[in-house]
């Protein structure tokens, strides 16, 4: 589950029919969620599986939005008993960094990530005897997972309100759906040691996501979001293996990927005050050979609260001179 702090400032409210705009507003964030990292690798052959999962249930980012664009930092604390069981799953880290800008239909978005250090979740079926909560979790300290992601987004239809849903810098005041098709593309890196052995893959995932949102809104305050968007694409990757005598190894091969992304939200937005929850999952894998197959799926909830408020005036200045000079 995540929360979600919002600040801004009042700014001049562009207001239609079915939108209002607080692009000009300052809004700061704090968002902690569940979101989990969790690989499953499964062979079809004998019907084994290894889950792979990082010890941080819960994550914390602080955010930062104004006029066109947005930012936000995330690591995971350990004062989240959750994330403190290290004596038993091992120690991990988290970081994240988003970069997203919005220009009219279209927003584009920016990713760094990282994470290092997973435990085995099914480690029972390794050890008959293991006993949960007793004995520590087989565990791979220094298998690290790294994204540098982008996405592009275009939203179809001027009457839904993609940012009131993703960023609340805006109030959506009338139901209405739209079409949002979001092209992905990234370079990950996996990398671990084991027995001497260095192992690396890298990987450039490519996909094209179909995706539907829907706000309904069931009171002057009050909206429901549902949204649905499957994916297809193509994964690139190069895995190598260095030996303890310096010798490498290297394969590489092509797959072909599947995702199945969507939630609901339960939100409230008035000209100063969001809150609201959600629950979304993200179903995604592919097949990294005949008998083998890559299963990585999140399920996780949202709860978020904001207030808007107004921006120093020599923010606004600053960038009303800087937006005159470039033309926005």
């Amino acid at each position: 589950m995540s929360l979600h702090f919002t600040v801004a400032q009042n700014s001049k409210e562009i207001d239609s029919t079915n939108i209002i705009s607080y692009a000009d507003k300052f809004v700061v964030k704090i968002n902690a969620d569940t979101q989990t990292d969790i690989y499953t690798l499964r062979n079809d052959q004998d019907g084994t599986k290894l889950t792979l999962t990082p010890n941080n249930n819960y994550r914390l980012f602080a955010s930062l939005d104004y006029q066109f664009f947005g930012l936000s930092i995330g690591f995971s604390p350990t004062f989240f008993a959750a994330n403190n069981d290290d004596d038993l799953k091992g120690e991990s880290s988290f970081s994240d960094f988003k970069f997203r800008a919005a220009f009219g239909h279209w927003i584009q978005g920016f990713q760094l990530s990282k994470i290092k250090g997973y435990y085995i979740e099914n480690t029972n079926d390794f050890f008959p005897g293991w006993t949960e909560g007793v004995d520590p979790y087989l565990q791979i300290p220094d298998l690290t997972s790294k994204i540098y992601g982008m996405y592009t987004s275009y939203n179809f239809n001027s009457n839904f309100s993609f940012r009131n849903i993703l960023y609340q810098t805006e109030w959506q005041k009338k139901s209405a759906g739209s079409f949002i098709p979001t092209l992905y593309y990234s370079f990950n890196q996996l990398s671990y040691s084991l027995g001497g052995d260095k192992l690396r893959e890298d990987s450039f995932p490519l996909r094209l996501s179909a995706g539907y949102y829907y706000t309904l809104v069931v009171h002057e305050n009050w909206y429901l979001n549902g949204n649905l968007s499957p994916s297809v694409g193509v994964k690139f990757t190069k895995s190598s293996l260095t030996n303890a005598n310096n010798e490498r190894f290297t394969e590489k091969y092509n797959s072909f990927t599947s995702a199945l992304e969507g939630g609901m939200q339960l939100g409230y937005a008035s000209k100063k005050i969001v809150f609201g929850a959600s629950v979304n999952f993200d179903i995604n894998g592919y097949k990294e050979d005949k008998l083998n197959a890559i299963e990585n799926d999140k399920i996780y909830g949202v709860i978020y609260f904001g207030y808007r408020f107004e921006t120093p005036g020599f923010i606004d200045r600053t960038y009303n001179k800087f937006a005159k000079k470039i033309g926005l």
